[in-house]
Formats: C-alpha cells, sequence, structure tokens
C-alpha cells in the first residue's frame, strides 16, 4: 500500500527521516534521527508526530448525523457537539472497507482516514446522500498532527486552550481546527485538525514550547504495542470487524455499536455477536530479534511448516523490541511456536481475546430448547 499524497514541508525539518517508497507513510517523516528516544518522548514527555497525510474530508447539512448514523457501523445520531467516535464502513459481507475517526464540531463532521481509501469513501458518501441534507466535501486543505505524552498539559497556552478535553471529546483552536482527545495508542493522545496553510506554523509552534519531533516509526510502534489495528496494514479483504478489537461503542473505544439500526453489513455483526466466533483474531507477536532477516507485513504466519495467519504491521519498539501484529487462526494455542516470514515468534498471551462471553443468541435457543 503505497503513499500517493504529496510530501509533508514538515520533511524539510533538519533530521526528518521520510518512510520507504513502498509504505503508506512515504509522505511524512519515518524519524527524525532517534526513533528509540522519539517513543521515549512519546510515552514520558510530550512529543508531536506529522500525520497530514491523513485524508480529511467534511460533510455538513442537518441531517449529516442522522444520515451518517444509517449507513455506517457507528451510533453517531445522537453526538453532541464536540463528541467523536471511531466508525467503520463495510461491505454487504461484513468485511472492513473503511476505518475512519470523525468529530462533529460546530455545525461539521470532520472525517480522516487512510490516505489511500480516503477518495474511494468520499466517492460512497457522496453517492449515498439521496435526498437527506447532508453534504459530504473533500477537506485536504486541513491537516492532522499528533501531540502524544502526559506532558501535553504543558501546551495549553501554546494550543490557546483552557483544558485538555475528555476521551472523544474536542475543542476548537484558534484560527480554526480543532483539538481531539484519543483512547491510543497512548493513554494522553491527541489530535490537531488544522488548515493545511498553518501546518508549518503549529508545528513550529509546538517545538518551541517544548514539544519533541517523533516520527510515524514511534506512532506505530506505540499503536502496535496497544494492540491497535491499522487498515490495509493489520486488515486484508477479508477481515471483520470483531477480528480485529472494532466491536463497541464510543464508551468503548470501539467502531462498531451492537444497538443500532440496519447498515450495510450489519447481519454478519449481529451473526457472529449472536451466534458464532470469529474465524481469526488479532494478537501482537514477540519477534526473535536475533534473526538475520525481518519478516514484511503480509508474510505467513505459520505453525510446523502450516500457514495459521499473517502478518501485520512489524516494527521495533523502544522496550520489546521488534514487534508484530498478525490476524491468527482462534483455534492456535498461545503457546504455539511459531514462524513469521523467516523469523521465530511468539504470541503475547496477555493480547489473546478470551472468545468465553455468553452470546445472546446462542442463550435463547438453549432457552427455546428448555436447557
Amino acid at each position: 500500500m503505497s503513499s500517493s499524497v504529496a510530501a509533508s514541508p514538515i520533511l524539510q525539518v533538519p533530521g526528518a527521516v521520510a518512510g520507504l517508497p513502498e509504505s503508506p507513510d512515504a509522505a511524512v517523516a519515518w524519524h527524525y534521527g532517534d526513533p528509540f528516544g522519539e517513543q521515549r518522548a512519546a510515552m514520558q514527555r510530550v512529543a508531536v508526530v506529522d500525520r497530514s497525510h491523513r485524508f480529511v474530508l467534511s460533510i455538513t447539512g442537518k441531517e449529516r448525523l442522522s444520515w451518517l448514523h444509517t449507513i455506517s457501523s457507528q451510533a453517531v445520531a445522537d453526538l453532541r457537539d464536540g463528541d467523536s467516535a471511531e466508525n467503520l464502513d463495510l461491505d454487504l459481507n461484513g468485511r472492513v472497507l473503511n476505518h475512519f475517526v470523525l468529530t462533529d464540531l460546530d455545525g461539521t463532521v470532520w472525517i480522516d482516514t487512510e490516505a489511500q481509501r480516503g477518495p474511494e469513501l468520499l466517492s460512497f458518501l457522496q453517492k449515498m446522500v439521496f435526498w437527506a441534507d447532508a453534504k459530504p466535501v473533500d477537506a485536504n486543505d486541513h491537516a492532522l498532527l499528533s501531540l502524544l505524552g502526559p506532558k501535553a498539559d504543558t501546551l495549553l497556552e501554546t494550543l490557546g486552550i483552557a483544558a485538555l478535553p475528555d476521551t472523544y471529546r474536542a475543542v476548537a483552536l484558534p484560527g480554526g481546527g480543532f483539538l481531539r482527545r484519543m483512547p491510543w495508542p497512548t493513554e494522553n493522545a491527541f489530535d490537531l485538525l488544522v488548515p493545511r496553510d498553518q501546518l508549518g506554523a503549529w508545528w513550529a509552534k509546538l517545538r518551541d514550547a517544548g514539544a519533541e519531533a517523533a516520527g510515524m516509526w514511534a506512532f506505530e510502534a506505540l499503536r502496535v504495542a496497544d494492540l491497535r489495528p491499522r487498515l490495509g496494514l493489520d486488515t486484508d479483504d477479508r477481515t471483520i470487524p470483531h477480528e480485529v478489537n472494532w466491536i463497541g461503542g464510543p464508551a468503548e473505544h470501539g467502531a462498531v455499536h451492537l444497538n443500532k439500526g440496519c447498515y450495510r453489513g450489519q447481519e454478519t455483526v449481529a451473526r457472529v455477536h449472536n451466534l458464532g466466533k470469529p474465524p481469526r483474531h488479532l494478537v501482537l507477536l514477540h519477534l526473535d530479534g536475533s534473526a538475520d532477516d525481518r519478516p514484511a507485513t503480509g508474510d505467513a504466519v505459520t505453525a510446523g511448516g502450516r500457514a495459521v495467519g499473517v502478518l501485520g504491521t512489524v516494527v521495533d519498539h523502544f522496550e520489546f523490541g521488534p514487534i508484530a501484529l498478525a490476524l491468527i487462526k482462534r483455534n492456535v494455542p498461545v503457546d504455539t511456536k511459531l514462524e513469521a516470514g523467516p523469523t521465530a515468534a511468539a504470541i503475547d498471551p496477555d493480547s489473546v481475546p478470551a472468545h468465553d462471553e455468553p452470546q445472546a443468541g446462542r442463550l435463547a435457543v438453549e432457552k427455546l430448547r428448555g436447557r
């Protein structure tokens, strides 16, 4: 999945190293010369990450929320001004086509998603308007930065706000845009959506105020450690939401609300939730750091020579070493000796979902049978 967006002006910052040309992060800095130090800054102090390659679109109109509610997986009809949520666009078989983050503020829904998927998502939304009072348009005149770290509150004066918002809440920024708190990739994570022509100025202001520069390597390492999937890297064309921890409303930090009305793909979501279990699940793998070669996204994960999964994001973490996300068959025991490409791998047991929760559909069937 290669990037086709214009290179960020932040790449002109001394020390900035761009992502690999074939990667989805080629248009922004992968690191600034100290990848592990940048991760420490994001975990222990405060760091700013250039994520301006995200595709941004906006939706206006009085029915923007009620309309979006009917065609996507999240319950958004009753969002308050300043509320945010994660959301999915599914196909008819419940497979994930798009994952996006949205914020409703001052009469506009702002959506950001992967650059490579943005135009297709916008086209789908525009085709689905029909007679609703909702107008989706390209909003790539805005760009995204992320702030990570427990000392983000030292930047309040620079940001021009009185206090940091709660999770999935957003506050307007002076001069346009907003600051939104996210539940990942760290406990203290914030997105800034700013006018693109102010991107360089915001970067400079935040750096001058003490935010340390961190590249996408740092963001991705922390995301993987937090077991958060990324569309196109940790998903494939068969992925359903249950496999990658995207189930739940905003309160559960999910992207699929289980108690809302009809939407495309809902039948599969309901069937798996009520009667079945996902065929695969997303797990964290620890990779053998002494191996000569590293595996790559898309490599097969094998057990005794038999394919049992596929590798997602592969990255070096400042504490855990080489780690990766992988979609693994649900029946693979947690202590199975695995190989990811040319490298030995082990499943992190804390990353494996239990899959033992009672299912409403099966409970109802058993009740009808008098059991």
